[in-house]
């Protein structure tokens, strides 16, 4: 039972360290896109990605720093594998559909702006009368 218990808490304390590590490296790449280290804060987002794969945020804010050094391919891979892992935040539609349209995607970046209005992100309809009209 004491060998039960040991493995618990050990395992309780790997899992803790874990997610720390992965706050760790996000707060670093939300630090890094705030001074416009956008690669720095890249590779620090990817860190996240190696150890929380679940992380819809860690590769919605990857996409973000991918979109700002206009990697718009790599950006919309990353907004598209956020949308997979929570399909029910708007922001992830929204960005993605900026991005599409940033590639002459207009057709399919309008779907996701639209999507995004769905979703209750009113600010693409702006988005939308400005560029799917």
């Amino acid at each position: 039972m004491r060998k039960l218990i040991l493995l618990v808490i050990f395992t309780g304390m790997a899992f803790t360290s874990h997610s720390q590590t992965a706050d760790k490296y996000f707060n670093s790449g939300i630090a890094k896109i705030n001074l416009k280290d956008y690669m720095g804060a890249i590779a620090d987002f990817s860190k996240v990605i190696e150890i929380e794969p679940a992380s819809a945020h860690a590769y919605y804010q990857r996409g973000c720093a991918k979109f700002k050094l206009e990697d718009y391919r790599g950006a919309i891979a990353d907004y598209t594998k956020a949308i997979e892992i929570d399909s029910k935040e708007a922001t992830y539609y929204y960005v993605r559909g900026l991005a599409k349209i940033a590639l002459e995607q207009k057709d399919s970046g309008c779907l996701d702006l639209s999507k995004a209005g769905e979703l209750g992100y009113a600010k693409a309809y702006e988005s939308i009368k400005k560029y799917c009209n």
